[in-house]
């Protein structure tokens, strides 16, 4: 199970929104996908919410680029698409919150992060890698992860790379 959030593929003002080192979209798309490559065809992958920005259109061709078992939990750039019936063509799900099992964890899935203390971990994106009110946050609820590309490397991440990941943003 790898677990990502937050890719903006298509979208130029996440760029210097996040200080992405990328000269351009297409650029930081194909690396992106690049990185995809980690992925196999038979593993899951939970996209916790903005995928994409394209015009409102449903985002297949993107989608059509990725390797294994989609799960897409809609994020603020998810929603009102055009033709949003097509994301079932490449996904496995579409909601907007998810519970799940990874091993013996339960996860809490949502694009926007909820307080969280109990056992397992809730994963969440949207705040990017930004310092802000809600890092300071955050940052007290070790349950609570960030599953967004700007602190896991551009890539999907597993489970227990994504708490070590938290643990080294919240701690910097």
């Amino acid at each position: 199970i790898f677990y990502t959030a937050d890719l903006h593929l298509g979208y130029f003002p996440i760029l210097h929104d996040t200080a992405r080192p990328f000269t351009d979209v297409p650029e930081m798309d194909e690396a992106l996908f690049q990185l995809d490559a980690r992925v196999g065809a038979d593993d899951s992958v939970y996209i916790v919410g903005d995928f994409s920005y394209n015009g409102g259109e449903a985002p297949t061709q993107y989608l059509s680029r990725l390797n294994g078992h989609l799960h897409l939990i809609r994020g603020n750039h998810d929603t009102g698409l055009n033709h949003a019936e097509r994301l079932l063509d490449y996904c496995d799900s579409v909601t907007d919150f998810l519970e799940i099992d990874d091993g013996g964890t339960h996860i809490l899935l949502c694009h926007y992060p909820i307080l969280h203390e109990k056992g397992g971990y809730m994963i969440h994106g949207h705040i990017h890698n930004q310092r802000n009110h809600a890092y300071e946050i955050l940052k007290t609820l070790p349950r609570v992860l960030n599953a967004g590309v700007d602190i896991n490397f551009y890539r999907p991440v597993p489970l227990d790379e994504l708490v070590e990941n938290n643990r080294k943003y919240y701690s910097e």
